[in-house]
C-alpha cells in the first residue's frame, strides 16, 4: 500500500524572506506629489544625537540592499524614527520607497553619523538653521530637542522651496510644536517662543519670495525679523540642502566672519555634506 502523506504536516515550511536590519513602517504621509514623510520602528539598541543621519533603503532588483543617507527627522528621545523624503520617479530608491505602506519593512543600518549636532559648535547666543527642500529633516529633529533651547536664546529656522506646498511639512511641524502639550511640557512655552520661522519660495507667489542667499546678502532677513546681522561673537549656524546651496551659504557665513567646524573641531557653523535635499 502506498503510504498517505499529510500535506499539512509533511510539507516543508516556507520561510518568508526578511530584510537585513529590518524596521517596520508605522505611518506614511504624502505632503505633495514630490514629498512624503514616514515613521518606522526604532531599534532598541539605537542611540543617536539629534541632527544625525543613518543609511536606510530597500532591496534592489538584484537582491542587494539599495541604501541612501537620510537625516533622522525625529528627536533623539522619540520612540520611533521619522524621515522626510523627496520622490524621484526614476530614482533607484525613491521610486520604490515612495510606495511604502504601514506594516511594510525597510532596511535601517543603525550607525548614526553626521555633523549637524550641537557638539560641533562653539557656545553662542543665536542658532541659524538653513534648509532647502527635504534638508529641513535634521532641523525637524533639532527643533524638538530640548538642548537646542538650553544652548541658545534665539532659534532662527529658514526654509526655501520652490512652491508653497513644499513648505507644509516644516510649517506644520512648527505649528504643532507650539500647540502640543507634550512639547510645551518637555521644552517649555518660553523656550518655544525662541523660534523664528522664515519660509521663502522661489517660484510660486508667497508672503516672502526669493532665495535665502539673496535675502541674507541684501539684509532683508535681518530687517524682516528685526534682528542684528550675523556675527561670530553671537551666531552659530547649521546648513542642509543642495550642494550648490550649501556652498553659497558657506561663502556668505564666512563673509560674516564665521568659521566652519566639525565634531572634532567645534567652530561657528557646520554643513551636512552627506545629505542632499
Amino acid at each position: 500500500m502506498t503510504p498517505v502523506t499529510n500535506a499539512a504536516t509533511d510539507a516543508t515550511p516556507v520561510k518568508t524572506p526578511t530584510l537585513p536590519d529590518a524596521q517596520t513602517v508605522t505611518s506614511v504621509k504624502h505632503w505633495t506629489d514630490r514629498l512624503f514623510s514616514f515613521r518606522v520602528s526604532r531599534p532598541q539598541s539605537l542611540r543617536f544625537r539629534s541632527g544625525e543621519f543613518v543609511m536606510i533603503g530597500l532591496l534592489g532588483d538584484n537582491g542587494k540592499p539599495l541604501l541612501r543617507a537620510y537625516s533622522i527627522a525625529s528627536p533623539a528621545w522619540d520612540e520611533e524614527l521619522e524621515f522626510y523624503s523627496i520622490k524621484v520617479q526614476d530614482g533607484p530608491l525613491t521610486s520604490k520607497l515612495q510606495h511604502i505602506q504601514p506594516g511594510d519593512q525597510i532596511i535601517l543600518r543603525p550607525k548614526p553619523v553626521g555633523t549637524l549636532v550641537h557638539d560641533a559648535l562653539l557656545p553662542g547666543k543665536r542658532i541659524w538653521f538653513f534648509a532647502t527642500g527635504t534638508g529641513f529633516a535634521p532641523f525637524a529633529s533639532l527643533l524638538r530637542e530640548p538642548e537646542t533651547y538650553e544652548n541658545y536664546d534665539e532659534v532662527v529656522i529658514t526654509h526655501t522651496c520652490r512652491d508653497v506646498a513644499e513648505l507644509d511639512y516644516g510649517r506644520q511641524l512648527i505649528e504643532d510644536l507650539k500647540a502640543d502639550e507634550l512639547m510645551q511640557e518637555l521644552i517649555g512655552p518660553e523656550n518655544l517662543a525662541k523660534i523664528r520661522y522664515y519660509p521663502t519660495t522661489t517660484r510660486e507667489e508667497s508672503p516672502r519670495m526669493g532665495r535665502i542667499t539673496d535675502l541674507l546678502k541684501d539684509g532683508t532677513v535681518f530687517a524682516d525679523l528685526g534682528i542684528a546681522p550675523i556675527t561670530p561673537e553671537t551666531d552659530r549656524a547649521m546648513v542642509c540642502g543642495s550642494l550648490a546651496f550649501n556652498q553659497d551659504i558657506k561663502e556668505i557665513l564666512e563673509e560674516f566672519g564665521l568659521v566652519e567646524g566639525a565634531n572634532s573641531d567645534p567652530q561657528h557653523y557646520v554643513v551636512e555634506k552627506a545629505f542632499v535635499g
